[in-house]
């Protein structure tokens, strides 16, 4: 039973029936909403490129980045599956798709955060049906989804993090509005959440 999470909200990853959960994929989906007036219309919609990147911490010091110019995290407990340029369907597929193997992330690495930025620097009020979403990838089971808010003047959102809960994980949404076409860009705004 998936959880649709408001921002802050936090949920446990502990399965229901007492084993641990040990690979989950973060998946972001989106659609380019409509443009207004006639002429535009006939254009048809703009190609908005998302770009999902996952932040491994450790301590509050960034230890790792998974994003579109680098698929994997040194250790390869994170994977990205490669860049989608343009979005999708929207209607719940993953058009971006991050793979994390909660049994092979290093001990020192306490949280991982999720970002979504647009690289082609359009802004959320040029994007529809946008989410992310857990899912335990041994199951296919959704375990929780974010809806993006729509709409908005700024190009990039840090969404949500999984940090160490004792030997677990838990999934917190943040949530969060920022501007910058690149991970690197959020960082300031993604220390305020460690």
């Amino acid at each position: 039973m998936s959880v649709n999470l408001s921002k802050g909200q936090r949920i446990s990853l502990d399965k229901t029936d007492g084993g641990a959960l040990n690979a989950v994929r973060m998946g972001l989906g989106w659609r380019a909403a409509p443009r207004k007036g006639f002429l535009a219309r006939l254009a048809g919609t703009r190609e908005i490129d998302l770009d999902a990147s996952a932040l491994l911490f450790a301590g509050g010091r960034l230890a790792d980045v998974v994003f579109f110019r680098h698929l994997a995290s040194d250790d390869g407990s994170v994977r990205h599956l490669g860049d989608n340029l343009v979005g999708g369907a929207g209607a719940g597929s993953d058009d971006e798709v991050i793979l994390v193997d909660l049994a092979r992330v290093p001990g020192q690495v306490d949280q991982i955060v999720f970002t979504v930025n647009s690289f082609t620097g359009q802004t959320f009020g040029e994007v529809r049906d946008a989410f992310c979403r857990l899912v335990d990838e041994r199951t296919g089971e959704e375990l929780a989804r974010y809806t993006l808010s729509g709409g908005g003047a700024y190009t990039a959102q840090i969404m949500a993090k999984l940090h160490r809960a004792g030997a677990g994980w838990q999934l917190q949404a943040l949530g969060e509005p920022a501007s910058g076409r690149t991970f690197q860009d959020l960082l300031p705004a993604i220390s305020a959440h460690l």
